[in-house]
């Protein structure tokens, strides 16, 4: 047998290769003959709730936000909110029936707060993730929709807006973005503007950018912060100074 292999033709350098073919033969048995015939379909309830809030059928709570009226449903509310749930089974449970005044939150952001409570999903014309169609304005709301998602505690909203806008930092939102996050505690975005604004060039242009100067003033200690980082590590003690401004 030795020496019929190292006669072998098909030897090559004390070496040979064997080729096999496999074949996967799938066993019909009752549970998947049963799945020939079955298919179940995601879940779509996202879709029934989202015509619940078209509809407005059974609604029992309205909101005044900005001259617009929204009818909505407690329990739907207070299922998704914890600060809904507080308020609507709460402090607001016997109100009359007049509308519950909000005059702190934009219409259009209260809508997008209101879809994604019902859906677990932003509208469709909320630019997400990375989308390279997204403008100024729509990450502006962006960051309006993340204020209210923190104030009515949704958690999943509050990461899906500050991913959004950790993946739309430039040198003329980024003095905003920060100020955002120093004030909301988002640390993500914080350290996501602060790896952006390494690069002297993004440093000089946010500091002439429109959101510069209301960094300065609303966050100082931010920018004692950014500038720390920026030193270079030899020099800790500057760092430690600076802190203590």
């Amino acid at each position: 047998m030795h020496e019929d292999l190292e006669g072998s033709v098909h030897l090559g350098g004390d070496s040979f290769r064997i080729k096999c073919d496999v074949a996967v033969k799938k066993i019909h048995n009752e549970e998947t003959h049963a799945n020939q015939f079955v298919v179940v379909p995601p879940s779509n309830l996202h879709h029934h709730f989202g015509e619940l809030l078209k509809s407005k059928d059974g609604a029992d709570v309205a909101f005044r936000v900005g001259g617009q009226v929204f009818e909505d449903h407690r329990s739907v509310l207070a299922a998704r909110s914890p600060v809904f749930k507080a308020e609507l089974f709460g402090t607001m449970r016997e109100r009359s029936g007049d509308p519950i005044e909000i005059d702190d939150i934009e219409a259009g952001v209260f809508k997008s707060l209101l879809h994604f409570i019902y859906t677990d999903s932003l509208p469709e014309t909320t630019h997400e993730g990375t989308d390279e169609g997204a403008t100024h304005e729509d990450i502006a709301t962006t960051g309006h929709l993340l204020v209210a998602a923190d104030r009515y505690d949704i958690a999943r909203l509050k990461l899906i807006c500050e991913e959004i806008l950790c993946n739309h930092i430039d040198s003329s939102m980024v003095a905003t973005s920060l100020v955002l996050a120093e004030q909301h505690n988002y640390h993500g975005l914080k350290e996501a503007c602060f790896e952006f604004l390494a690069s002297p060039s993004n440093l000089e242009a946010m500091i002439v950018s429109d959101g510069y100067q209301h960094l300065k003033s609303s966050c100082p200690s931010l920018l004692r912060e950014l500038i720390a980082r920026l030193l270079p590590v030899e020099l800790t003690a500057g760092k430690d100074i600076i802190r203590d401004i």
